[in-house]
């Protein structure tokens, strides 16, 4: 079983559905002979030629655009946007066609494809690289969102959004690219789109959060244990659509709920799942519900990045905080 980082991760899936399913074509700015500024495409286009996977001109409008024509007429494109910042050239068409062509046509046609961006701060990047804009996209119907967290999700993740009917837009997480790896499967595996994994099992409180967050959650959770607190993690995989059955139930075992996120805190999907726990929970709640996020600025330019980004710290803090609400 081949030892991947998410990186490898992803490169792995395209690679192995590419030979799968020879209507996937894989483009975007510097997608094709390089490989992806973070060479997530790296070798595809030595595989399967230029045909099926190519550079485009500095365009956002016009590489989605032409993926809209491309999955009409019985391609699957995939294509990569450089930078979650460069994500908003391209609204216009993700927005008026991507997201409606399966309502405007009645059905007739789907849109059979995947747009990948990485996401998120903490490489101490320029301005226009660094935002988490999983909430602008989670809040258009027809469109699919989702953010993985570990090398196994990214590649069981990216395979069900390579096969999905309808398109989807996977953000990737760009400061775990290279953090961490681990043992991914050879053989083929999907993980269902719209389904949360409970990361870890507890009793004391929930904690919800999504792609790079999930890691530092975790060593927030170890700090947490420690003093005798056990949270249940669950990681959503899915924005939208929003796994709200999973988050429910351990909130009514729980009796508290943290949400975690690297976006901003107002008008966020942090603000959605809390929502939504106090329309079908809140008889079961024992405390407020709480957030952890960055706050409502503009992503800092890297000198400042340290004191814009959750952080464990900030995270077991709020968790001894919600835990001991009123004791």
């Amino acid at each position: 079983m081949p030892v991947l980082n998410n990186i490898q991760a992803l490169n792995y899936a395209l690679m192995q559905e590419m030979e799968r399913d020879p209507s996937i074509v894989v483009f975007g700015e510097d997608a094709g002979y390089e490989g992806g500024v973070f060479r997530a495409t790296v070798d595809l286009q030595a595989k399967f030629g230029v045909d099926r996977c190519f550079d485009t001109p500095i365009s956002e409008s016009g590489i989605v655009g032409m993926a809209v024509g491309m999955a009409i007429n019985g391609l699957k494109p995939v294509v990569e946007l450089q930078f979650c910042g460069f994500t908003y050239p391209a609204f216009n068409q993700i927005i008026s066609h991507v997201s409606r062509m399966r309502n405007r046509s009645r059905g007739k046609y789907t849109l059979p494809m995947v747009i990948r961006f990485p996401f998120g701060g903490g490489i101490r990047a320029l301005e226009h690289h660094s935002e988490s804009p999983e909430a602008l996209f989670a809040h258009i119907p027809g469109l699919k969102v989702v953010a993985p967290s570990t090398p196994y999700e990214t590649k069981g993740l990216l395979l069900a959004a390579l096969r999905d009917p309808d398109p989807v837009i996977f953000m990737e997480p760009k400061r775990i690219y290279r953090a961490f790896k681990q043992e991914v499967p050879e053989e083929d595996y999907v993980i269902e789109i719209g389904k949360a994994n409970i990361v870890k099992e507890g009793e004391d409180i929930t904690i919800v959060t999504w792609g790079a967050m999930v890691r530092d959650t975790l060593k927030a959770v170890e700090k947490a244990n420690e003093k005798g607190i056990h949270p249940e993690v669950i990681d959503l995989r899915t924005i939208s659509p929003i796994d709200q059955e999973t988050v429910i139930q351990s909130v009514k075992k729980t009796g508290r709920i943290l949400v975690v996120q690297e976006a901003v805190k107002s008008f966020s999907a942090a603000s959605e799942i809390i929502a939504f726990v106090n329309e079908k929970a809140f008889l079961h709640l024992e405390a407020p519900p709480a957030r952890v996020t960055a706050p409502d600025i503009i992503v800092p330019l890297p000198r400042g990045e340290q004191f814009y980004m959750p952080h464990p710290d900030m995270i077991y803090e709020k968790i001894n905080e919600v835990v001991n609400f009123l004791t």
